[in-house]
């Protein structure tokens, strides 16, 4: 395949996904979106499978699923018939059966606290004290390559930025990883997980896709520690701190911007990590 044409494709399925996300509350009308993007609905199919390694509908399912999770728990005041409709179902009978199948409870006893059967943080007593702070950030390009699966092999991605870095003799640049699931609720080798590079001058030679960060408010923690005991941390601010903060989340992906990372270096990780947040 042409370089132009796999960027193409990239930039499609980017598109695709960044649709779902805008509009995961909605019924989401795959022919009308084929239409807009002026691409015939089996093509769009076949490119975002390409590039996420899962259909639209699965990834559809699997980001409704996941925001009602969290907002469960974030929404006190709101009822399970409004919360599935807060995600994009438009029966509560649906909604209810599609939840058991992911979580093996139904959202009333997730709601109730068995979450917590799911979710358990190693070292939260050493969280309590965490304050983030809250920031808006600015649209940015990010040059990537997408991974599945939270563990070490994120590290050869890793790798080919750094060296495409060195061989353009790029200095000015920021890391940032994209960290698509929560590790509580989805299995570490199923978890997608996005290597990313902004670069601050501009760029020539480039074999990379890039993607758009949105313009959204964040709540930015500070963390240094092992990687394992980073994913703990991610648990512990989707199912504790956001539960007690009385923010929600958006369907958009936490993100890290990293200052050492382990991927690349020593066992040590050391991040500011930033998760959307609404009132």
């Amino acid at each position: 395949m042409r370089k132009d044409t796999v960027i193409r494709h990239k930039k499609i399925a980017n598109d695709i996904m960044h649709y779902i996300y805008k509009h995961i509350d909605t019924d989401i009308n795959l022919d009308e979106l084929s239409i807009n993007m002026d691409i015939s609905k089996f093509h769009m199919h076949r490119i975002f499978k390409e590039e996420f390694e899962q259909n639209i509908y699965e990834a559809i399912k699997s980001i409704r699923l996941t925001k009602a999770s969290t907002l469960l728990l974030t929404n006190k005041n709101s009822t399970i018939t409004s919360v599935a409709k807060m995600c994009g179902y438009s029966s509560h009978g649906a909604f209810i059966r599609l939840f058991k199948s992911r979580f093996n409870m139904t959202p009333k006893e997730w709601k109730k606290g068995g979450y917590k059967t799911l979710v358990k943080f190693e070292k939260s007593f050493e969280y309590e004290s965490v304050n983030p702070e809250i920031i808006k950030n600015s649209s940015k390009e990010v040059l990537y390559i997408r991974h599945k699966g939270y563990d070490k092999s994120i590290k050869n991605i890793w790798e080919k930025l750094i060296i495409w870095l060195y061989q353009n003799d790029i200095q000015d640049y920021t890391l940032i990883g994209y960290y698509h699931d929560i590790p509580a609720i989805t299995s570490l080798k199923e978890c997608k997980y996005t290597a990313g590079v902004i670069v601050n001058e501009k760029v020539i030679n480039t074999t990379f896709p890039t993607l758009t960060m949105p313009k959204l408010v964040y709540a930015k923690f500070k963390f240094k520690g092992l990687h394992k005991e980073f994913l703990d941390f991610i648990n512990w601010i989707y199912f504790y701190w956001l539960v007690k903060s009385g923010y929600e989340t958006t369907p958009e992906p936490s993100f890290c911007i990293y200052k050492n990372s382990s991927f690349l270096k020593n066992d040590i990780f050391e991040a500011d990590y930033y998760v959307s947040v609404y009132v």
